[in-house]
């Protein structure tokens, strides 16, 4: 990989943009470039990240005309808060959405009020400023199995619930690679041994589904990918390894919620909303740095800890969420 300010060119024509949200190497906006020089943005990260992408740009000597494309995999806002505001700088680009997710980038009020309800009023405005709405007349609503040509570039999308039900995950058949939002877990680069890359599964409120994640990534794996592109974050390639590490610990998690529910049930405090999050906290903290520093990774307990600290919070508020609808 070639270093840049924001940036690395990963392969020929597909750019991993750091947006800088939270912290280093937590969140990418990626750039696809065709031979032809037609760009396309795969999540674009909050507001804050707009200029690293426009500067992405001007780093490789193409204008803002040359975007064609802007393509969320999922409208939470640390991969779509910025569409809005980036699709305003770009005057030839369209925005391919998912179709359960399409009408709250055109009105994000919903969205917006989603987020205050997970992370608080004064966070999501800190963090996320003012979202900025995309015209309907510059929105595609995506569909399963659609292919798009970025000049002779081709991408196709499909529809991948089990993080949310308006996912959406891309294949670039130039690098036959994936790029898979939050579908297909996460891995912090902090977390990286000499073993490889750590995986793990995102849970978050409030459409967390093991069974469709589950189908979601073995319909993934069965186009024989070379290597996945997580928003959070970068390429990672020894695709085995993760692959039954996610899987171990997805089914780890899903197995010690539903104990925990029917020891609670037992208990008479099932309906208990502070026993339930605690038990989940708990749960989340011990499986995640106990498969994290299984792995490999060179972190003492208490950095694992820290790290992972909101992933912990938020996958135990989306499976509580999911254990009272499984309930």
């Amino acid at each position: 990989m070639t270093d840049t300010t924001h940036f690395q060119t990963f392969a020929d024509g597909l750019h991993v943009i750091d947006t800088g949200f939270e912290r280093d190497r937590f969140d990418a906006a990626y750039l696809l470039v065709s031979p032809q020089g037609r760009a396309a943005f795969i999540d674009t990260g909050h507001n804050a990240a707009v200029p690293r992408l426009l500067g992405t740009l001007a780093a490789l000597g193409l204008g803002v005309e040359a975007v064609d494309w802007v393509i969320p995999t999922h409208v939470h806002l640390d991969h779509a808060g910025g569409a809005g505001l980036l699709m305003e700088r770009l005057p030839n680009a369209r925005a391919l959405i998912h179709p359960r997710g399409a009408r709250h980038l055109i009105d994000p009020l919903a969205l917006i009020e989603g987020a205050r309800a997970v992370y608080g009023p004064e966070v999501v405005k800190a963090t996320y400023g003012d979202i900025r709405p995309i015209p309907a007349e510059r929105v595609v609503e995506s569909h399963d199995d659609m292919t798009i040509d970025l000049g002779s570039r081709r991408l196709r999308l499909i529809d991948t619930p089990g993080h949310a039900r308006h996912h959406h995950c891309i294949w670039d058949e130039a690098t036959r690679g994936w790029f898979t939002g939050d579908t297909f877990g996460i891995s912090y680069r902090e977390f990286d041994s000499a073993a490889g890359p750590w995986l793990f599964p995102t849970t978050t409120p409030v459409q967390f589904d093991p069974v469709a994640m589950r189908a979601s990534v073995a319909r993934m794996l069965a186009a024989q990918p070379q290597v996945i592109f997580p928003t959070h974050f970068g390429p990672i390639t020894a695709l085995a390894r993760v692959t039954a590490q996610f899987q171990a610990l997805l089914d780890r998690l899903e197995a010690g919620a539903l104990a925990l529910r029917d020891e609670l049930r037992a208990a008479g405090r099932f309906g208990d909303r502070a026993a339930v999050e605690a038990g989940l906290m708990a749960l989340m903290e011990r499986e995640l740095v106990a498969s994290a520093l299984a792995s490999g990774a060179a972190l003492s307990e208490a950095r694992a800890r820290e790290l992972l600290r909101l992933d912990a919070t938020l996958n135990a508020q989306g499976m509580a969420v999911w254990l009272a609808k499984a309930a």
